[in-house]
């Protein structure tokens, strides 16, 4: 970099800290002006340590006339609706007696976020991510948002009936890993991790002082467990004998029973031995910036405006680094022994799979989700089987990241239009703008978590993907997609119009010039 290049750099990072600074300056000064934003309270929410015999009714003011209590309900344990009666003005004060607090501000009285150091090697000098809101804990929070992503809403409505106590503490004994997901050198690169917490699945463990002695509120944003898959597709492999049954990878399901009771004579197919585990999103703000290429003010203040301003705090804490967005999560499923996944002498296969809903469950045959999926799983258990691994990422981006009513909406117009391969990609930029919004600069987090150093096989035809890995320092030996027998006809657009737009084929090739030439099924087709 060139001296002129460094003092442009330098000036630029100024004025981004500059901008920031203004806006959480202008924030303070709006709330000052505005009555509606008062000044920070803890919350006074009643605890899990509340005498066991304490009630609602202890709790609301005698000369409340709409107030209703029934005696034997104590705080503490969910509220029953049928019994307790209690007006939503005293039910909000009794969750909620502190004034609205829209955001807070770094120098404020009393702000005291936990220490939180990215890609620190010891967790305890790394630090829990807490963005919690309890009277305990709201002062010392470090992240902005809420635990699980979208279905914290349904965590708030719950709490908004009375079916849930604001203040339960989770038992997480015995939640711990079945199966070993260890530190790898990547979790403290913090460029290498910046979509989740890399110690999500070891938060009990590692932070029990924090929770235990210091009180606070902090809970896992990852979990791995083990289970049986059992899908028709591979039981109908392993009965063709494309699959085979091994006893350990692969088992033989039990014997099906017929509806008296008695055992039945049909072939009960397979089931597959797999580790997975569950992974809910959390931004390292700057990490993520730098992933996509544009500064951190940016970031914050779109993110803040196209949620339609439901995180004040993107702005008005600067000094915050970290965001749990109200977006879906990721699994992960592994074939084969998990240890293998970091051990480089061992071969992997590969699918990064993103959601579709209409193929993946409910069989559609428009585009080849399902069957590249199921594909997929073949390959891995094939790769398993030979004495490697098998990794299967599902991330929640349904629609490439367009959403379920955006996809159909598109699917209305493409048969309305004329469903043929040089219309596909237009029809979706005429809806929503783009043609895709899954964005993979953060998909190879997740790889870099299990300890993923090189790919000997990827099941998969995206540019996007493969471009994401290999930047990310992963090299991919060999990348293959779904055989032609595999993909359905109506699908043919789908594959066709890809294929010509670039993405990746081992076979059919197709110029942009014949694009028109492949039509998928009409409506009128499909009605009988």
């Amino acid at each position: 970099m060139s001296t002129s290049d460094a003092v442009l750099s330098q000036i630029l990072a100024r004025l981004d800290a500059l901008q920031v600074s203004q806006q959480a300056l202008q924030a303070k000064l709006d709330s000052i002006t505005n009555p509606g934003s008062p000044p920070l309270a803890p919350v006074a929410i009643p605890s899990r340590q509340d005498s066991p015999s304490k009630t609602l009714s202890s709790l609301v003011s005698p000369s409340s006339p709409s107030t209703k209590v029934s005696s034997s309900i104590s705080i503490g344990s969910p509220l029953d609706v049928r019994e307790v009666s209690v007006g939503d003005k005293e039910r909000e004060k009794l969750l909620y007696p502190g004034r609205v607090l829209l955001t807070t501000y770094p120098d404020q009285h009393g702000i005291n976020p936990h220490p939180l150091q990215w890609g620190a090697k010891d967790p305890s000098v790394r630090g829990p991510v807490i963005p919690s809101r309890l009277a305990s804990t709201i002062k010392h929070r470090n992240a902005i948002g809420a635990h699980s992503g979208s279905y914290s809403i349904y965590r708030a409505l719950a709490i908004a009936m009375g079916t849930l106590s604001p203040t339960h503490k989770p038992d997480y004994s015995q939640t711990e890993p079945p199966v070993s997901i260890p530190p790898q050198p990547s979790w403290f690169d913090p460029s290498k991790i910046v979509s989740f917490d890399p110690w999500g699945h070891l938060v009990p463990q590692v932070f029990k002082k924090e929770t235990d002695e210091l009180g606070l509120d902090i809970r896992p944003s990852i979990s791995v467990t083990k289970a049986h898959m059992k899908l028709s597709e591979i039981d109908e492999a392993a009965k063709k004998g494309d699959v085979k049954v091994d006893g350990k990878i692969v088992l033989q399901t039990a014997p099906l029973v017929n509806a008296d009771g008695t055992q039945s004579d049909e072939y009960p197919g397979v089931e597959i031995n797999i580790s997975k585990a569950a992974v809910d999103p959390v931004w390292y703000l700057p990490g993520v910036a730098e992933r996509f290429g544009i500064s951190e003010s940016l970031l914050r203040r779109a993110l803040f405006e196209d949620t339609g301003g439901m995180y004040p705090e993107l702005i008005t804490r600067p000094d915050i680094k970290v965001f749990l967005p109200p977006i879906g999560n990721l699994t992960v499923y592994i074939f084969g022994n998990p240890a293998y996944m970091s051990d480089e002498t061992k071969e992997l296969t590969l699918r990064v799979h993103d959601e579709c809903n209409g193929s993946d469950v409910f069989g559609s045959d428009i585009c080849t989700c399902k069957p590249y999926l199921v594909y997929a799983i073949e390959e891995c258990i094939h790769g398993a089987q030979r004495g490697g691994v098998g990794v299967v990422v599902y991330f929640r981006k349904e629609g490439r990241a367009l959403g379920e009513v955006t996809k159909y909406l598109v699917y209305n117009l493409r048969k309305r239009g004329g469903d043929s391969a040089d219309k596909y990609f237009k029809s979706t930029e005429l809806i929503a703008g783009v043609k895709d919004m899954r964005f993979q600069a953060l998909m190879p987090d997740v790889l870099h978590w299990l300890g993923i150093k090189k790919i000997d096989n990827m099941v998969s035809m995206s540019d996007m993907k493969y471009n994401a890995i290999v930047q990310s320092g992963i090299p991919i030996l060999k990348r293959y997609d779904i055989p032609e027998h595999l993909i359905p006809p109506d699908s043919r657009v789908e594959i066709d119009a890809k294929i010509a737009s670039g993405y990746f084929s081992s076979g059919k090739q197709v110029a942009d010039a014949d694009l028109f030439k492949t039509i998928g099924r009409t409506w009128e087709e499909a009605e009988h």
